[in-house]
């Protein structure tokens, strides 16, 4: 049974997002935590035919919450950004106010969900972002050259696209639903970082008000990760069809 919203976050409606491939080991404890939030959070899990059987311990949980646990099951894995798309567009069919987007590994802690769901109340901005790379913010468990990756790639993002956004890629952002309606989803192809990448940059093309919020992310507890040398590749290359877009006038 989830308690209560803090007092500040009591007009907050939320679905949290979040998609699977493999996370048996991880998903059951993460959905607990995340309901723990608080009664007005439900969760969506969009599993792409997780062959360890992720899928069905999802539908378990499901049974187990009604009308708080919700699943998506596709076809097969097709990549973050699709999941994300799909799970968004389904996401949008339930009228809560907000849809948030995490991780299934445990890298985004639920507490920290907590301190986004009240920085979007209290300010009322469309879009919070996690970030690991502001005052407060943390990355536990990784090499350093995988930090130093990361950091070089918001970095290079963020120059080229020039927004003052230190973790353009970043995967945990608390939506309006108003403001993901308005950032055409369906015209989004781009997968893993690059998708973080582009759904920030057209939010503040958009016009739509961003606030930053300090996390600390851990490395995934159990599974194996997901990052590809492909997905770095393309979140590098793709910044320079949204900047030409920009300069052109482009409409978004």
């Amino acid at each position: 049974m989830g308690g209560a919203l803090p007092t500040s976050t009591t007009t907050m409606t939320l679905m949290v997002v979040i998609p699977t491939y493999n996370e048996r080991e991880n998903i059951a404890v993460l959905v607990d935590e995340v309901l723990v939030l608080g009664d007005a959070v439900r969760v969506l899990i969009v599993d792409d035919a997780s062959p360890d059987g992720t899928g069905e311990i999802a539908d378990d949980l499901a049974r187990q919450h009604p009308g708080r646990v919700d699943v998506l099951h596709r076809a097969g894995k097709e990549g973050l950004g699709r999941a994300y798309v799909a799970g968004f567009q389904h996401a949008l069919g339930f009228g809560t106010t907000h849809i948030a987007q995490m991780d299934a590994d445990h890298s985004h802690r639920p507490e920290d969900l907590r301190a986004m769901m009240q920085v979007a109340v209290q300010s009322g901005v469309d879009l919070v972002l996690g970030s690991r790379y502001i005052e407060g913010g943390e990355t536990i468990g990784w090499p350093w050259h995988r930090r130093l990756i990361s950091r070089i790639g918001g970095g290079y993002a963020g120059l080229i696209l020039g927004v003052p956004i230190r973790d353009l890629t970043g995967g945990f952002k608390l939506w309006k639903s108003d403001t993901l309606r308005d950032i055409d989803l369906p015209t989004i192809h781009a997968d893993g970082y690059g998708f973080q990448i582009e759904t920030t940059y057209r939010a503040l093309r958009r016009q739509h008000s961003v606030a930053q919020v300090p996390i600390v992310f851990h490395d995934r507890v159990a599974g194996a990760s997901k990052l590809s040398r492909r997905v770095v590749v393309e979140a590098a290359m793709m910044v320079w069809p949204l900047r030409l877009r920009q300069l052109f006038g482009r409409p978004w």
